[in-house]
């Protein structure tokens, strides 16, 4: 199967840094609120829902993060750091500029030998997922998140709500960025379809294209259009349909 012409995107325009400072101002004003507001009772669904709602916010922060690393949330390479470096710190105590590096590299050999995201055994989803995190968890990292797991309880929060609301939220969201932005693009076996990127792009609707991942799942889309933020993967899967 010959690889099909790349999809030149549009250049980044103001919707983009808009988008992610609401994504990232989102994510900090609901996590703010759920840690100092009025308490939920926790035998009542409506804490559980704020927590889905975190993770899901979690989720976009990440992708904020990653849209930066390719340069498409402003035309300011200074902008598309800071952006990135804000929004990876936030998520998980993240090295920005090594997520650059590895997301490169990831890109240059999808399920390849170099690339960091694929585990050998590309068909079982736990030892993948344990491979990956050993991969990419660093003591810089753990220790960031110690010092500000300890700064929230200095600051009075309560420990319950720590867990509840940041931790819990940060943990699910990881899993659900693994899940559906590289364990179910990249698994094997490989097909027709994912020619020439190693990736599929997931079935069903845009509307749970973005509840499931922010449109990341349509990854064959954004392989051979990683010019292209989040919010337009959807037009590139339509063109490409």
């Amino acid at each position: 199967m010959a690889p099909e012409p790349s999809t030149r995107p549009a250049p980044p325009d103001p919707w983009g840094a808009v988008l992610a400072l609401a994504v990232v101002g989102a994510w900090g004003g609901h996590l703010a609120w759920m840690l100092a507001g009025p308490g939920l009772p926790w035998a009542s669904p409506l804490p559980w829902l704020h927590v889905v709602l975190q993770m899901w916010l979690s989720t976009g922060l990440f992708i904020t993060g990653h849209d930066a690393m390719h340069g498409t949330v402003s035309l300011n390479r200074r902008v598309n750091t800071a952006v990135g470096t804000l929004a990876c710190f936030l998520f998980a105590g993240l090295s920005y500029r090594r997520l650059v590096v590895n997301h490169r590299a990831h890109h240059a050999d999808p399920t390849g030998d170099d690339d960091p995201d694929f585990a050998a055994r590309g068909r079982s989803f736990w030892p993948w997922f344990g491979a990956f995190m050993v991969r990419y968890t660093t003591w810089p990292q753990i220790a960031v998140m110690a010092l500000k797991f300890n700064v929230l309880l200095w600051l009075g929060v309560p420990q319950a709500r720590i867990l509840a609301f940041w931790v819990l939220p940060s943990v699910l969201a990881t899993v659900q960025l693994f899940y559906f932005g590289t364990y179910l693009p990249h698994r094997r076996p490989d097909t027709e379809a994912m020619a020439p990127h190693h990736a599929r792009t997931l079935p069903r609707n845009h509307l749970w294209a973005l509840l499931s991942c922010f449109f990341f799942g349509y990854h064959w889309e954004h392989h051979q259009s990683p010019g292209t933020p989040w919010w337009r993967l959807w037009r590139v899967k339509d063109a490409r349909r």
